[in-house]
């Protein structure tokens, strides 16, 4: 699940879940941005040179080298920057890396993070009137003088984005965040899908309309704490075409299989298997749901065929279905399958 949580132990999912555009902590120190135009070019480059120095330590899997770059605090807890690495790796393997953007976010003055609370700084960049704008709201940063930066490798089957939050520390800059997420989603880019949702919402197919915002955003920001002039747009509109219902944090979703009620905990999208698949999480009612396999896919395709009963629009935005039937203390049953076999499937 996509959460804002402190930027140095932060690693973004590479699911696209609801949760990501939950942006709003409850109060915020308004601290200094300065925009790459508005750089010194000096300090432009240094920040450049180190998110390039970084992303190249990333591409060879070098995660020594990635942890030697590492602020002290973030170094301490690196087992989840360090599997990202090992994981992106191979998949950055003979791409470009380029800078598209950095940001100088001056936090020097703000106070220090309270423990517990739900305090952030906020950076303000390009805040003209009438000018497109990009905001950082970020929740117990301590202070210090940081950068954010972009790092785009292109040219490879996966092209992924890097994105970094870098603090000066006397030295170097160094990694305080990484928060890596793919530019494409089953080879389509995040305007396409922005695209796709307005058509699916101008032809009232709110949950394809939905999800396909929901991606949207998800490939076309750089982090769950960055906002901008157009991802406010999008979320307005996602915000209208929103379903009843949708599963919540505590609050599942009820639907109806047969005359059981199931509860779907969660539902996002995801591209694993090359087509844009519908993700849906559910509590299984027993544990058979989940160790007996013959159960456990009969439960699933049943659940299956009902999303799509009631859903039917869902075959015209969705390549497949992959449930995962969950239970304490056991490993989730997950099926997938193409939407044009589930009904057939006995």
């Amino acid at each position: 699940m996509l959460k804002t949580c402190h930027p140095a132990l932060a690693l973004m999912s590479t699911v696209f879940c609801a949760a990501a555009l939950t942006l709003a902590p409850a109060r915020a120190h308004a601290i200094a941005c300065t925009t790459q135009a508005e750089m010194k070019s000096a300090d432009r480059e240094a920040i450049v040179a180190a998110a390039t120095s970084i992303a190249g330590k990333v591409q060879l899997g070098d995660t020594a080298a990635v942890r030697a770059s590492t602020i002290p605090s973030v170094a301490a807890s690196f087992d989840g920057i360090a599997s990202s690495v090992l994981a992106l790796s191979p998949v950055l393997s003979g791409a470009t890396l380029a800078v598209t953007s950095v940001y100088d976010l001056n936090a020097a003055d703000a106070k220090p993070p309270q423990p517990g609370s739900d305090e952030s700084v906020e950076f303000f960049c390009g805040q003209a009137a009438n000018a497109p704008h990009v905001t950082f709201t970020i929740p117990q940063l301590p202070p210090g003088h940081y950068a954010f930066a972009v790092v785009e490798a292109t040219g490879v089957k996966s092209p992924q984005r890097l994105s970094m939050l870098l603090q000066e520390t006397g030295g170097p800059w160094k990694l305080a965040g990484f928060f890596p997420r793919p530019l494409l989603a089953a080879g389509r880019d995040g305007t396409w899908y922005w695209e796709r949702a307005r058509a699916f919402a101008k032809a009232n197919q709110q949950w394809n309309a939905f999800f396909y915002y929901q991606t949207a955003a998800y490939l076309l920001v750089p982090a769950d704490f960055l906002g901008s002039t157009n991802l406010d747009r999008l979320l307005q509109e996602q915000s209208a075409a929103t379903p009843p219902g949708l599963p919540q944090p505590g609050a599942p979703m009820m639907f109806s299989v047969g005359t059981a009620q199931v509860p779907i905990v969660e539902m996002h999208t995801d591209a694993s298997f090359g087509g844009l698949d519908l993700v849906v999480d559910y509590n299984a009612a027993n544990p058979s749901e989940v160790t007996d396999p013959v159960s456990a896919r009969a439960r699933t395709v049943a659940l299956m065929k009902a999303l799509l009963a009631v859903h039917p629009e869902l075959k015209n935005g969705f390549h497949g279905l992959w449930v995962f039937a969950n239970t304490p203390g056991q490993h989730p049953f997950a099926l997938e399958l193409p939407v044009a076999e589930i009904e057939s499937q006995p």
